[in-house]
């Protein structure tokens, strides 16, 4: 079950229960020229360490790129700077190009 959340003066943030673990998860998102800065990471798992001390945080960033594609970084905090934990590239898609059976195998993966 997802919960959201909206504290005061920071944004909206979502609560995800996998495998009875319990995460929070802050996303940060720019498109075009925008980039993602240090400052705002830093302060999205400070917050979520502070409300949220008992759940793990799982710093999400989106990139918006051209031709309908989007890059989605996991970010933690490493010696007081910001490490990459993963990167992954998607391709935006109108829903009507995705089929019954594309639907079926995404179901399928863990990953």
């Amino acid at each position: 079950m997802d919960v959201k959340t909206l504290p005061a003066k920071i944004g909206q943030l979502t609560l995800e229960n996998e495998y009875g673990r319990q995460f929070v998860i802050p996303v940060q998102a720019k498109g075009g020229s925008d980039k993602h800065g240090a400052m705002q990471t830093h302060q999205d798992i400070a917050c979520c360490a502070e409300k949220f001390p008992t759940l793990i945080c799982r710093a999400i960033s989106a990139q918006f790129m051209s031709d309908d594609k989007i890059a989605l970084f996991e970010l933690t905090v490493e010696d007081g700077n910001i490490k990459v934990v993963e990167e992954r590239h998607y391709q935006l898609v109108p829903a009507a190009d995705i089929s019954a059976s594309d639907l079926k195998a995404y179901s399928r993966r863990r990953t």
